[in-house]
């Protein structure tokens, strides 16, 4: 994979990734201001967790017709956030960042509340483009490109990884305009967070109390029996298997699990990588083809915090969650009192069912 480096306008770094050598040479011709973000993160304490404050981001595009797609290759009558022509890969980083590399000067703790902490929004927020087809979506991707884009998450989670102060790196892929996505054209997200999220973090502190009071690997004792049981496994090949856990919070949701444990998306080994990718898109499938519409959906990788979070690392077994907020055709998923109010989820389907309707699924 070969991999160049051009800047825009506006200063913001953008990385083309490509199978063959191509001539990126482009230019940003748009007359863009400097990108700056007044970001800020506050502390509850309460909770423990930090909170993200990015209300410049109200301004941003929102579901614009496909004509004036700003994710679109540049032409000749109009200039996109790609100037490239025709691109395989791209990804930049955003022009409405909640987090941003810029440093400003803050306060200690927000005015008139000294137990709440306050910091600047540090950290890098990028747009992955996995196509320059505009109407197209991750599962229609070849097995090449889904790949691809695998090399591309491990590229970027090792260079974001080796920033100063980015606690863990997360990639994702919003997908559906009932998601709250604001662009119809397939692309993901990066974000690398100056802290490790409270999920991550909780995770973590589970695993490393399962270590010591069983002496085993958490995550890998729940892979195996699930792998065992077989009733909650969707599809499965030689280096992954596809599960709905029995947990499940989502009305549909699947985890995606390597069989040879590794921490993050860089350790994946060639082997790996291959299968996943067609693992994925088999999984993918059956979700756009479960109803009669595709299903929204947010794709979340689960990697291990970063070397420099201070967070341990060792037991991590890197894994993807797929989900949605569709429950049944032309029903939707809201989180209401419970969920919203106490983070208490209550699921309106039964694991074993969602998983033998998604093995049923024809994902072509």
């Amino acid at each position: 994979m070969i991999t160049t480096r051009r800047r825009l306008a506006d200063g913001r770094e953008i990385l083309y990734f490509d199978r063959e050598p191509v001539a990126r040479n482009a230019i940003d011709t748009r007359d863009l201001p400097t990108t700056t973000t007044h970001s800020q993160r506050r502390f509850d304490p309460l909770l423990g967790e930090w909170v993200v404050l990015a209300s410049h981001r109200q301004t941003r595009t929102f579901l614009p017709p496909a004509d004036l797609c700003p994710l679109c290759p540049s032409t000749p009558e109009r200039a996109t956030e790609i100037p490239e022509s025709d691109y395989e890969i791209a990804v930049f980083e955003n022009r409405f960042p909640s987090l941003s590399t810029d440093h400003i000067e803050l306060p200690a703790a927000v005015a008139g509340s000294p137990l709440t902490e306050l910091r600047d929004g540090y950290g890098r927020c990028e747009v992955v483009c996995f196509t320059s087809v505009h109407d197209s979506s991750f599962d229609r991707l070849d097995p090449q490109r889904a790949r691809m884009v695998v090399d591309v998450w491990a590229h970027r989670t090792a260079e974001l990884s080796e920033l100063d102060g980015v606690g863990q790196v997360f990639c994702f892929e919003n997908h559906g305009e009932e998601i709250g996505v604001t662009l119809a054209h397939p692309h993901g997200q990066i974000y690398a967070y100056p802290f490790v999220t409270p999920r991550v973090a909780k995770i973590a502190a589970n695993v490393a109390e399962y270590r010591k009071a069983h002496g085993g690997n958490l995550f890998g004792d729940l892979l195996a029996a699930e792998r065992a049981a077989g009733l909650r496994v969707v599809a499965a090949n030689e280096e992954w298997t596809a599960f709905v856990p029995p947990f499940a919070r989502w009305p549909y949701e699947v985890q995606l699990y390597p069989h040879r444990r590794v921490a993050d998306l860089p350790d994946l080994d060639d082997a790996q990588r291959d299968a996943f990718a067609e693992l994925y898109l088999d999984v993918l499938g059956r979700f756009a083809h479960r109803f009669d519409t595709p299903m929204p959906y947010i794709a979340a990788w689960n990697q291990a915090p970063t070397p420099k979070s201070g967070v341990p690392r060792d037991d991590w077994w890197l894994n993807l969650q797929l989900f949605s907020i569709r429950r049944a055709a032309g029903k939707l998923k809201y989180l209401a009192g419970s969920e919203s109010g106490m983070n208490v989820f209550i699921s309106d389907t039964t694991p074993e069912t969602v998983a033998a309707e998604l093995r049923e699924v024809t994902a072509s």
